[in-house]
């Protein structure tokens, strides 16, 4: 059995025929820079997550900078990241002038760890140095503890972005959902997202009216009310009006794809729990499950054999923030996060297929117990 790791191509084969229709009125309309479709896939992303303000960019990336931006960060002030996450979200702090400052995160969870982060914000003040944001990660589609990393960065006058580029349609066990939990959440539509266009795309959300429109400006290069008037340094973050109606295709059935990511979840954690160790799902949460990410000593050995065995999986990520080359200057070495590296030697993702069979959930199932049998 060939067991795809995405759902992608079922997804194709099920909009084909919405996505050309949406993609031919953008070539009728001509618009292809913020044309209406931009606005329309605003509107209905709000609508979707609840957040009063849905800004479309050009990709996560650049919604985590522009946000950066928004928040007032300069050189020299320090933004808290976890260490074990994609390089991007420590990345923008840095083309910014800013430091980043890593901190531990739940092995449980995979998310930052709080009893850490205010740690690390009582070491950098009695260091003398400013310490500005958090950037906090929902990683692999779970939403981090946001009631006590708010309260954290109220009591100590943080800023605070939810990196929500693997979460967005999740939701806590009171139904809000991902792009309400923070004062500014970003998200990225990479195409293997759980929402995702066919190419680079991303999102802020805000319920703050006036940072939203000092993000809508910085999008297009600091512009304001009138042709060619700048009013601030911004950057060219702008959103294809075709990705735009792609995404406007795939947000009609994404409520249905999240259902069908955390039946899969479930299905895996209970054919799972007593031969790895499986994630951890708080009850009543619903996680985009970006990821379904496992957990065992022998990863490597694993990976082999489900190779072998058809399973195709990956690993995210190997090498922690604060032991990448790039960053290791900002990071105290080897044995600093020692849960972050502990993950990255252990972690393994399985597929996650909202268009998954009973049959391809169990052969995977099957693949991995019969490793440790």
């Amino acid at each position: 059995m060939k067991i795809p790791f995405t759902g992608l191509q079922h997804q194709a084969e099920r909009l084909r025929s919405q996505i050309d229709q949406n993609i031919a009125s953008v070539l009728d309309h001509g618009k292809f820079i913020m044309g209406p479709e931009v606005a329309e896939l605003e509107r209905r992303l709000s609508e979707f997550c609840g957040a009063g303000h849905s800004i479309a960019v050009a990709n996560g990336t650049d919604a985590l900078q522009i946000a950066l931006m928004a928040l007032g960060v300069k050189a020299g002030d320090r933004v808290f990241v976890p260490s074990f996450t994609y390089t991007a979200t420590a990345e923008v702090i840095l083309i910014l002038g800013a430091v980043p400052v890593f901190v531990e995160v739940d092995a449980e969870t995979f998310n930052v760890d709080c009893d850490d982060l205010e740690r690390a914000i009582e070491r950098t003040r009695a260091a003398g140095h400013n310490a500005k944001c958090l950037i906090a990660v929902d990683l692999f589609g779970l939403p981090a503890e946001w009631a006590r990393l708010n309260s954290i960065c109220e009591a100590n006058d943080l800023a605070c972005i939810a990196d929500s580029a693997q979460s967005f349609g999740a939701s806590n066990a009171d139904g809000q959902k991902v792009g309400t939990f923070a004062p500014v959440t970003t998200t990225s539509f990479f195409p293997a997202k759980p929402l995702g266009c066919y190419g680079d795309g991303g999102g802020v959300f805000t319920d703050d009216e006036e940072l939203a429109s000092v993000m809508r400006s910085i999008r297009v290069h600091g512009s304001g009310k009138a042709k060619y008037e700048t009013v601030r340094v911004g950057m060219n973050s702008r959103l294809d009006t075709i990705q735009a109606a792609i995404l406007l295709a795939k947000l009609a059935c994404f409520a249905e794809e999240i259902e069908q990511r955390n039946r899969l979840a479930d299905a895996y954690t209970k054919g799972l729990s007593d031969v790895v160790t499986t994630p951890v799902k708080p009850a009543g949460v619903t996680s985009a499950w970006a990821q379904y990410t496992i957990r065992t000593e022998a990863r490597d050995e694993l990976q082999a054999h489900l190779k072998d065995k058809g399973v195709p999986t990956a690993v995210y990520y190997p090498v922690p923030m604060h032991l990448q080359q790039a960053y290791a200057a900002y990071g105290e070495g080897e044995g600093s996060l020692a849960v972050s590296e502990k993950l990255s030697t252990e972690v393994i993702s399985l597929p996650m297929n909202p268009y998954w069979t009973e049959d391809e959930a169990q052969f995977t199932i099957d693949a991995v117990r019969s490793f440790f049998q």
